[in-house]
């Protein structure tokens, strides 16, 4: 790992008007520059507002956030967003939506068509570069989705639940994708989820999140090796963290129910 990539400290996000909801609390950390790091936690705990903030779509109410020393402002090529959905261009092949970002910053197709025909061939669709979105599973048009983002060559990755709509085999195919794709490019990635195995299976290191407002309760750093395959599912060490993961989650459930 290098030195930080991402850095956040006393991060706050309130929700105005007449009935202001605060979001997140405080939020501090770092993840270091090729660092693969899942936020975890329940529903409505601000996983998904504190990607958003990286991202620059929304701004902090307080506190500061800053990727590669440079204050998040506003949405920046250098942090790529893949999406639950990958929201496909519907009247758009596979090859026309993952060059539709190159093309429309004014790139030469020798610019990018062979970048762009190498990352089809990463997320396995070089065959179906012809194909409309709707000829695709849903497996197929998220891999569409992924490649349509890692095209521009962003430095960061930041995922949200984006396996969360599909079925569970489908999810499994996609999480070992993302696996060997992330052995290949080693991009910071940010990855939001509520799936205890999937965040073990894919991070170096996971952060829980605490019920509403958000905060930064814990932080497990997953020591298995890499290369990683579906078959850490079964591994002891798995199953150890995971207890822990759990335990903590419902020590925080509990702290946080009405008396």
């Amino acid at each position: 790992m290098g030195a930080a990539a991402i850095s956040i400290r006393g991060l706050d996000k309130v929700y105005g008007g007449a009935h202001p909801v605060e979001a997140l609390r405080g939020i501090d950390l770092e993840i270091a520059d090729g660092e693969f790091a899942a936020l975890l936690g329940p529903s409505g705990c601000g996983k998904s507002t504190l990607l958003n903030l990286l991202a620059g779509f929304e701004a902090p109410t307080g506190g500061s956030l800053a990727v590669y020393d440079a204050p998040v402002a506003q949405p920046g090529p250098e942090r790529g967003v893949v999406f639950q959905e990958a929201a496909l261009f519907p009247w758009l092949n596979v090859w026309e939506n993952v060059v539709f970002g190159p093309k429309v910053q004014g790139l030469a197709p020798r610019e990018y068509e062979e970048r762009a025909r190498e990352t089809l061939r990463l997320v396995g669709l070089d065959r179906f570069d012809r194909h409309l979105p709707v000829q695709l599973s849903g497996g197929m048009r998220q891999r569409v989705g992924i490649a349509r983002v890692l095209v521009m060559k962003p430095r960061v990755l930041l995922m949200d639940e984006p396996f969360g709509a599909l079925d569970a085999q489908t999810r499994l195919s996609m999480q070992q994708l993302l696996l060997d794709v992330w052995q290949k490019l080693k991009k910071t990635v940010v990855f939001v989820t509520h799936d205890i195995d999937e965040a073990i299976l894919l991070a170096d290191v996971i952060y829980v999140m605490s019920p509403r407002p958000g905060r930064i309760q814990s932080r497990y750093r997953v020591e298995m090796p890499r290369p990683r395959s579906l078959d850490t599912l079964t591994e002891a060490g798995f199953n150890e963290l995971k207890r822990a993961i759990m335990h903590q989650i419902r020590h925080d459930i509990a702290a946080d129910a009405p008396a």
